[in-house]
């Protein structure tokens, strides 16, 4: 799988109707017809998608969202929704992290402690990490570990040269004057 098929799948999945759990099962759907090495690609894709959310300028929005409530999982969680909100949402969020405040899903979330969100609401998507895993499992079909079988496939990917970038942290958040209309929306 290429990059390109990947943010199609991503930007597929965002806009289709329904719960997450809706399309989550429309994306195992996806990579069901697809081979288990495309899986497996699609994980690698996911997990450098998600390795260049890692920045202290996300960080900080992130944790303004969540009144401070962010965890290092939760954040985690984070950097898998904002790449299943497609290709442009998330090139928008990683050039200027106050962008999130331009998300349906984060406005909706203003003006209530976090405690009083329910659980589809959190900006976070942790079931998003196993899809590829789970599907690449039922088409591997073999007794044994098919977890063991996914990883040692997703490291192959990997040193093939799919792995995550490192972690690049820039200041130009900060040097535009950091999150103003997320500071407003969560003061």
């Amino acid at each position: 799988m290429d990059e390109k098929t990947f943010w199609a799948l991503m930007d597929r999945l965002t806009c289709r109707p329904g719960s997450r759990r809706e399309r989550l099962d429309r994306l195992r759907g996806e990579l069901r017809g697809r081979t288990a090495a495309e899986g497996v690609e699609f994980q690698a894709l996911l997990e450098a998608a998600c390795a260049r959310v890692a920045t202290d300028a996300l960080w900080r929005a992130v944790r303004r969202i969540e009144s401070g409530l962010c965890s290092d999982d939760g954040f985690d969680y984070f950097a898998l929704w904002l790449v299943a909100q497609g290709r442009e949402t998330y090139a928008a969020v990683l050039a200027d992290p106050d962008a999130l405040a331009d998300i349906a899903e984060v406005r909706a979330l203003a003006g209530r402690h976090p405690r009083q969100w329910h659980d589809d609401e959190w900006p976070e998507w942790e079931e998003l990490d196993y899809v590829a895993q789970e599907v690449f499992e039922e088409l591997w079909g073999q007794e044994g570990n098919g977890e063991e079988a996914f990883l040692a496939a997703l490291d192959a990917v990997e040193e093939r040269g799919a792995k995550p970038e490192e972690r690049t942290d820039t200041a130009e958040a900060a040097v535009r004057g950091g999150t103003p209309r997320l500071d407003a929306l969560f003061p």
